[in-house]
């Protein structure tokens, strides 16, 4: 199996709201290098789809889940910009051993 397909979706817990991670989603992919950057096709109340350059789509949801924000990205060509996104959101705090959610 090719490799690529294992990071075709991504997903990430973040301490963020669900519509600060759309709106850092728009900040992030709009303000990349001109090779990378996405531009907003589609929007919804918990998602964003994204085009660039040849058409590639990419997609990034985000919903609220046991006091923090699970975030999903999606995209076959842009899976290294999907990754560093992710990783520009702020984690999701730790519950203290113990304490569930």
């Amino acid at each position: 199996m090719h490799n690529q397909s294992n990071r075709t979706f991504q997903t990430a817990r973040t301490s963020e709201s669900p519509e600060g991670v759309l709106k850092a989603a728009r900040e992030f992919f709009s303000r990349r290098n001109a090779i990378y950057a996405a531009y907003v096709e589609h929007e919804g109340p918990s998602h964003l789809t994204f085009r660039g350059q040849g058409g590639e789509e990419i997609v990034v949801a985000a919903f609220a889940q046991d006091g923090g924000t699970v975030v999903n990205g999606s995209s076959y060509m842009f899976d290294q910009q999907v990754a560093r996104f992710l990783s520009t959101l702020a984690p999701a705090a730790q519950a203290p051993a113990g304490v569930t959610a």
